[in-house]
Parts: structure tokens; sequence; C-alpha cells
């Protein structure tokens, strides 16, 4: 069940996410692109922790301990995101 609701949470959250960039590159507020970059490169860097947490054995072993540790970093990531993007 615990599973099931933060993946439920992450897309709602993304999804949240994705909206206010769109507002922000709809408006104009992004005119150098530099939130396009900041985008591309934060996707790229939490793959790469994300990987080096499994690579390191951060994640664990048993598939729920994976999947919830796996959901709580990009969770933390896209939260971070909203925050930053509400200001």
């Amino acid at each position: 069940m615990s599973l099931g609701w933060n993946a439920w949470m992450l897309g709602a959250e993304a999804c949240h996410v994705v909206a206010l960039r769109g507002l922000k590159f709809a408006t104009g507020g992004d005119l150098d692109g530099r939130e396009a970059r900041r985008m591309v490169v934060e996707k790229i860097e939490a793959a790469q922790a994300l990987q080096m947490m499994a690579l390191t054995g951060g994640l664990g072993v048993a598939t729920p301990v994976v999947l919830g540790k796996t959901l709580k970093h990009y969770r933390r990531k896209v939260q971070a995101n909203r925050r930053r993007l509400r200001r």
C-alpha cells in the first residue's frame, strides 16, 4: 500500500512540476534557457546518484526496499523543484 501511495504521489508531484515549468516557459520567465538546462542536468544527476546507490548496496536487495528507496530518492528531487518553482 505504501509503495503504491508513494508512486502515485511521485506522479502527482511530477505533474505539478511540469505545469510550473510550463508556465515559466510560456510566460517568458526562462528567456536564456537556464531552467531547461537545469532540468536536464538534474535528471542526469539524480539518475547517476541512484545508480551509485545501487552499485554500493545503498538500495538494498529486496524488491520492496529497492522500490521504496528509489521512490523516496526521486520524490525528494521533485519536491525540491516544486518548492523552488513555486517561489
